[in-house]
């Protein structure tokens, strides 16, 4: 009976306090304007893309070389293929390439057809190309001159390269740089503006190989691989371009 009379008391309390309390005042309306003005701290900039590039004379070389074989059955085509191949392969390691700059780069047998006869298949052939890397200048013209007597019987693609590349493309960096700046210091002139310093630069060349390809086929039994082969590397242009955003007042 005790506990009972206490929770009544404590009910009519909590009934008392809340008669109290007034009623929440209505929420304010909040206005907003008709347009909302956003200041951006990156307007008063200007973009300029640049690219340069630095020429150099190309000291190292990679080739391409092929071995095809052709058989009347697909077994030996590709025993004699592997056989001619490996002769190739020795050929270069006696000449003093070193086993990291060789590699097999491609392998591919299909069938050969008599089309005079409807698509007739007479015959299997083969093809392997070996990729020579980091050849000196040197080097180059001698090899070539000598693979065909070897087995190679494709000379696929030369490609000419610079050992200095990072040298040179550093330097061509730098001079995408200078060159966006002169760009931007006439855009700013041009539209009343002082140009101020750099905010942002981004790197965007797309290729970090320094070398230009020469391609050609040649046939072992065209006779024209005998002496060494005379070679013209030219040069190579190492490019690079940037992107470069500039404060301006």
């Amino acid at each position: 009976m005790n506990i009972l009379r206490k929770f009544y008391i404590a009910a009519a309390v909590c009934a008392a306090a809340l008669s109290g309390c007034s009623a929440p005042a209505a929420a304010e309306t909040v206005q907003f304007p008709d347009v909302i003005s956003v200041e951006s701290a990156r307007q008063n900039v200007i973009t300029v893309n640049s690219s340069e590039e630095v020429k150099v004379t190309p000291d190292m070389a990679q080739i391409s070389f092929g071995v095809s074989t052709q058989t009347e059955d697909a077994k030996s085509c590709q025993e004699q293929n592997n056989e001619d191949l490996g002769r190739v392969i020795q050929f270069l390691k006696d000449s003093g390439i070193p086993d990291e700059s060789l590699q097999t780069s491609s392998y591919g047998m299909n069938p050969v057809y008599d089309y005079s006869s409807g698509r007739t298949p007479v015959g299997y052939e083969m093809h392997a190309s070996i990729t020579v890397s980091d050849i000196t200048i040197d080097q180059t013209g001698s090899l070539l001159g000598a693979c065909v007597e070897r087995g190679i019987n494709n000379i696929e693609s030369v490609s000419y390269l610079s050992s200095r590349y990072e040298e040179c493309y550093q330097e061509a960096l730098a001079k995408a740089v200078e060159s966006a700046r002169i760009k931007a210091r006439v855009l700013a002139e041009a539209g009343g503006c002082v140009l101020g310093s750099v905010i942002r630069v981004e790197e965007q060349s797309s290729s970090h190989t320094a070398r230009y390809d020469s391609s050609f086929t040649a046939r072992s039994n065209s006779g024209i691989m005998g002496a060494d082969m005379v070679m013209e590397p030219g040069q190579v242009s190492i490019e690079a371009q940037v992107l470069v955003e500039f404060a301006i007042e």
